[in-house]
């Protein structure tokens, strides 16, 4: 480097309060912070988008060769209607934005969603403090869709194809957005202090709802529970189920780090990176107690279970990844690992079949992470926390079920039994996932 264009430290040091007071009244302009806070959305709602192909590994490998393809139909279809659902009424359905037809309660406004005008600048936008419609609009989507995935796991086996979908449009256009406007809206259990920063109740519960009154009402897989014994079904591909969890894993960190819903300060940005070390410590406790308590009942770690446990811990976080320190992330994911070995067990000895345990995952563990909120988040009250579970539960499941019946009362929900034993792969595709194997 030539001399010539190196600056004295005493010049430098002469400087520096100057360059200081410069920096204060320069604050980071309203665009950059519109830029900012957009891009936080965009990088988050493609990291959400990710965990529909996790849950489709997941699941993918978690049922029998013989039902592949069926999973991988569903998860593919349901993303795309949720798309179409939610644009169509169901994210007006649940962003009132202050205009209600039941104060609190519904949204007073209607139809489908609309984005900005192209090439618009900072005035021209619907909320020059926020983020471009777009974005919120894409970011909130993917939560939707994966409610919808949830429930697809539980019900895995049996269902039959389109009457599944049916729901999934009902949950997506009205069922999840009209509970979601009740907290994220601004609607009565926002207005009662409710908190559930990214979801744990108003994501992942509803999920857990709709499915447990989907498998109540469509009932267990033939052969899972006789002679009052549980017989284990085992899955098709363990490997393809453990790249599905570490895709939900990483999905997770926009999950939680893009409901902070900001990017435009220092502030934000040192918030965001705090949720994702307690988002991945949430995980890491959950997998390692489902670990070793696996190892100490069963005298073998379970690799379900494991997987299952990481999942947990990450439901069991999101509802306050903020908060928390470091430890006690790691403990709120490890209850939720202990949750998921004991729940899973115990709905077989109520005959509730669930192929992958989403019940447990994200109902279980998504009451229990909406409760550990008051551990370390001052402002939330036990009393408001409960109360707003068990709204959003009676709301979901009892909707949920009512769905349900009408639809096994139309069209039928379950394949036959020749179907179900044949798989639905070639019952209702005629398509095989593993043909090589499955006919070898």
């Amino acid at each position: 480097m030539n001399k010539k264009y190196i600056m004295p430290v005493a010049t430098v040091a002469a400087l520096l309060p100057t360059l200081a007071l410069a920096q204060d009244a320069a604050p980071v302009s309203a665009d950059m912070v519109w830029i900012m806070n957009t891009l936080l959305f965009l990088i988050g709602g493609f990291l959400v988008f990710f965990m529909a192909a996790g849950f489709a590994m997941l699941e993918g490998g978690l049922v029998r060769s013989k039902n592949v393809t069926m999973q991988m139909t569903k998860n593919v279809a349901l993303f795309s209607l949720a798309t179409i659902a939610y644009w169509a009424f169901g994210y007006n359905l649940m962003y009132p934005l202050g205009t209600w037809s039941v104060e609190g309660v519904v949204s007073g406004v209607f139809g489908a969603g609309v984005l900005e005008a192209v090439g618009i600048d900072l005035a021209g936008a619907d909320d020059g403090e926020y983020a471009s419609t777009g974005s919120d609009f894409f970011f909130q989507l993917m939560f939707c869709a994966a409610t919808a995935s949830i429930v697809s796991g539980a019900l895995a086996e049996r269902i039959k194809l389109w009457p599944f979908l049916i729901f999934v449009v009902l949950l997506t256009g009205v069922i999840y957005p009209l509970q979601a406007s009740w907290k994220w809206g601004g609607g009565f259990l926002d207005e009662a202090g409710f908190l559930d920063f990214a979801g744990s109740t108003v994501v992942h519960s509803v999920g857990g709802w709709a499915a447990l009154a989907g498998a109540l009402i469509l009932g267990p897989r033939i052969g899972k529970y006789k002679d009052g014994r549980v017989n284990p079904m085992p899955g098709s591909n363990l490997a393809l189920a453990t790249l599905g969890m570490f895709i939900l894993w990483l999905g997770w960190f926009g999950f939680n780090g893009g409901s902070q819903l900001a990017m435009g300060s220092v502030g934000d940005i040192a918030d965001v990176s705090r949720i994702f070390a307690n988002t991945n410590a949430a995980a890491a406790g959950g997998a390692v107690v489902a670990l070793i308590l696996t190892q100490v009942l069963y005298k073998k770690p379970d690799l379900t279970m494991i997987l299952n446990g990481a999942l947990a811990g990450l439901v069991s976080i999101t509802a306050e990844p903020l908060t928390p320190s470091l430890g006690m992330a790691t403990l709120i994911g490890g209850i939720g690992g202990v949750i998921v070995v004991f729940a899973v067990p115990f709905l077989d000895k109520l005959k509730i079949d669930d192929v992958v345990g989403a019940i447990p995952v994200h109902l279980f563990a998504g009451i229990w992470g909406t409760i550990a909120v008051v551990l370390t988040n001052g402002d939330a009250s036990l009393g408001t926390q409960l109360y707003s579970i068990a709204v959003v539960g009676v709301f979901t499941f009892v909707v949920s079920g009512v769905v349900w019946f009408i639809l096994k009362a139309v069209m039928g929900i379950r394949v036959s039994e020749e179907a179900e034993i044949a798989g639905l792969d070639t019952a209702e595709l005629g398509m095989e996932a593993y043909p090589e194997f499955t006919r070898g």
